[in-house]
This record gives C-alpha cells, structure tokens and sequence, in this order.
C-alpha cells in the first residue's frame, strides 16, 4: 500500500463508520497515523469522501483549544479542521435529532471573512488577519462524537475525522473590531435556563493560528467563509424538544430548536 493508498484507507475506515452510524472507535492498529502530519494528509482524503454529500469546504474550525481537552486527547496544541457548505445553518436553526448519532453543542464566537487569506502571505498575525474580517456572530458548533470515549480517543484519528464537526448555527454577523472580541462574554441557556457562561480568549489568534496551518497544507481560508475560534462555555448534550440560545454580548444570539 503507497501513502496515498493508506491515507485514503484510513479516510474510508472511519468515513464507512460515520455512515453506518457506529459508535467511535479510533482507527485500527494498522491503519493508525504515524504522525499528526499524516493525520492531516489522511484528513484531507476524508473531505474528499464527505463533500459530495456535505458540500464544498466553506469554513474552519479549530478543536482541543483549553489544556483540559488537550490532555485529554493527548496533544499539546490545537487542532483544524473543515465545515462544509451544506452544514452551516442559520440561526434561528431547527434540526432533527435522527440525523446525528449523538448530538452535543460548543457555543463559540464565529468570523464571516470579507477577503482571502492566501496560504502565499503565511504566515498570518492576528493584526494581519484583521482587516479580512466582514462579521463576528455567535454560533454554535454541532459535535457528531458518536459517543466517543473521550478519555480513549486518540488525537490522530480525531484529527482523520475532522474533529467530529457535524456542522455549524450562526447568528447574524455584527461588524465590531477584532481586539473587541477578546474576552468578549457569553451565556447559554436551555429551554430558558442558564446552563454556562463564559468569555472568548482572542478570537483574532485563533483566525491567524487557522490561516496558517492550513497555509501549511496549501489550502487558503477564502472570502465568505466562516471560521469558528473555539467553545467560550464548555460542551454540552442537547436533546429533542430542546432550544439552545447562545447570547453575546453586543453580537446578538444563536437559536437552536431540536426536535
């Protein structure tokens, strides 16, 4: 088996799970990357296999941001990955539990971009990557984890399966600056009760950390996308007959019903 051959076996593996709804495994001995380098080559055959059903690739996330998810994972720094066009929703968001295995919600700030930012002018810096920002807007991330045991997940096969993003619900945008994010603050409620705040770390980074690594792989972050820059409150289950709102200061909120 050449690496192309193994990258896109170990795509398929945890792509035919996905799709016969399996609960997580992470990829077998044989198929396990070696590194996280591969992990992203393998990463990217998995797009392949999800954009015809999901959509082109129209956005970014980033994935084991806080210590506690990183240690928990067993890495030392953050991980990226896609949001396709098909699975960004509009807030207000109504969404059928039956399409998800198991579906739990990150409430995170989320950037709309005005203008490209081009794997050619890495590497980025948060003051760089300002001005290609249209909108700041709550969101919610949509977790497929397919009940995972997180404490067993490695973070190679997190990564193959572009860390179990099933999608995203985002707010209208607001044009504030980018520095007025930091430490912006948040509260989520459900079904009218509040379940957890929190504030942003620098959502700016977070975008020039994104343009980078995926510079890294030629891959550019292009005007219209959306990029999500981390959960400002810590993961949570949502269930049918549920709403979740996500409220932020000064940028409005994000509604989800389940049903």
């Amino acid at each position: 088996m050449n690496e192309s051959d193994r990258h896109n076996a170990m795509a398929q593996w945890l792509w035919n799970a996905r799709e016969r709804r399996q609960p997580y495994r992470n990829l077998p001995d044989e198929l396990r990357p070696a590194s996280i380098a591969e992990a992203y080559a393998a990463q990217e055959a998995y797009y392949r296999l999800a954009e015809p059903r999901y959509g082109a690739v129209a956005g970014a996330k980033i994935a084991t941001t806080t210590k506690v998810m990183q240690q928990l994972m067993g890495i030392d720094h953050p991980c990226g990955g896609a949001i396709f066009a098909r699975t960004i929703h509009a807030s207000p968001a109504k969404l059928p539990t039956v399409d998800f295995v198991n579906l739990r919600i990150e409430s995170e700030i989320a950037l709309r971009l005005g203008a490209d930012l081009p794997a050619s002018r890495a590497p980025w810096t948060r003051e760089a990557v300002a001005p290609a920002v249209a909108g700041a807007m709550p969101a919610f991330e949509l977790i497929e984890d397919r009940h995972a045991e997180y404490k067993k997940t490695e973070a190679t096969s997190l990564i193959v399966e572009n860390c179990w993003n099933g999608g995203v619900v985002v707010g209208a945008p607001k044009i504030v600056p980018l520095a007025a994010l930091v430490g912006i603050a948040g509260r989520l409620t459900t079904n009218g009760k509040v379940v957890g705040e929190g504030a942003a770390e620098d959502p700016g980074a977070t975008l020039a950390w994104l343009a980078n690594h995926l510079a890294e792989r030629g891959r550019d972050l292009k005007a219209g996308m959306v990029v999500i820059t981390g959960s400002v409150i810590a993961t949570v289950s949502i269930a049918s007959g549920e709403r979740a709102v996500f409220t932020v200061d000064g940028l409005g909120e994000a509604v989800l019903d389940v049903v």
